[in-house]
């Protein structure tokens, strides 16, 4: 007997194995928390789990307009193309990119 639980991904694989295109992330959530039984309490904390958890797994797609699909429904261009693409920026916001300042780089811990 198999004790294995559902993750969440794994109910949004099953969502959108049954549909035939992307889905808006609020409502494939919504479709999640049906489908597990999320109580009201958690579904605020769960979600950005879950959104994280669907950036990470290969299954998945990110498609512009936080809308999501299988990605093995998708052509590479698709899955691979930027969301900023410097040729539809203007002069000025091209310099506001460049003027951003870059992160501190992390400390090891022997450096604390």
């Amino acid at each position: 007997m198999s004790t294995t639980k559902e993750t969440m991904t794994d109910a949004a694989y099953e969502v959108m194995s049954r549909r035939k295109k992307e889905i808006e992330f609020s409502r494939l959530w919504q479709e999640v928390v049906k489908m597990m039984k999320i109580p009201p309490e958690k579904v605020n904390r769960k979600k950005a789990v879950f959104y994280s958890d669907l950036m990470l797994d290969t299954r998945f797609a990110a498609l512009s307009g936080n809308k999501w699909d299988l990605r093995n429904r998708r052509s590479f261009n698709e899955v691979h193309d930027s969301d900023l693409d410097l040729d539809d920026l203007d002069d000025e916001e091209i310099e506001e990119l460049e003027e951003t300042e870059e992160p501190e780089p992390v400390k090891a811990d022997e450096d604390y």
